[in-house]
């Protein structure tokens, strides 16, 4: 804890740098595996709310899950090979990180009612304040940051 006296800032010795929350988990690809991995940020944010009191709003979990299940649904179908979900989360925010093997980077396309498929990107957009992909040795990672109360 830390006192503020006339502006000065002094530590009391309780102040104790504190880390996010982190988890990653490896899939194959296999039958199950988004099943699996939306399980794992299910479990994930069950330790948030127990380790860091985070109190998500009420459409919290289902939308986190669906994030994640956008993210590595697209990793599975464009990849050739595993993939990593990584999450990282405060009592504020989850970042959900997804690695694969492809270095081609996602596309949003227009939107378009009539299209039938290709709205994963435009999804995680709806959901996540900031979604990222960038080339990495490996392939690609894409990051979306999302925010446990609207």
């Amino acid at each position: 804890m830390t006192e503020h006296l006339g502006g000065d800032v002094i530590p009391t010795g309780f102040d104790v740098p504190v880390e996010p929350l982190r988890r990653a988990a490896h899939y194959t690809g296999e039958p199950g595996s988004i099943a699996e991995a939306r399980a794992f940020a299910a479990r994930f944010l069950e330790q948030l709310k127990t380790e860091w009191c985070a109190t998500p709003d009420r459409r919290a979990d289902g939308e986190l899950l669906l994030l994640v299940s956008e993210l590595v649904t697209n990793a599975e179908r464009h990849s050739n090979g595993p993939y990593i979900l990584e999450l990282e989360g405060t009592d504020s925010v989850v970042t959900v990180c997804v690695y694969d093997s492809s270095s081609a980077l996602p596309r949003r396309y227009p939107r378009d009612p009539e299209r039938v498929g290709r709205h994963g990107l435009e999804i995680v957009d709806a959901l996540a304040t900031e979604v990222t992909a960038e080339r990495v040795p490996v392939g690609k990672r894409v990051r979306a940051r999302f925010p446990l109360q609207r």
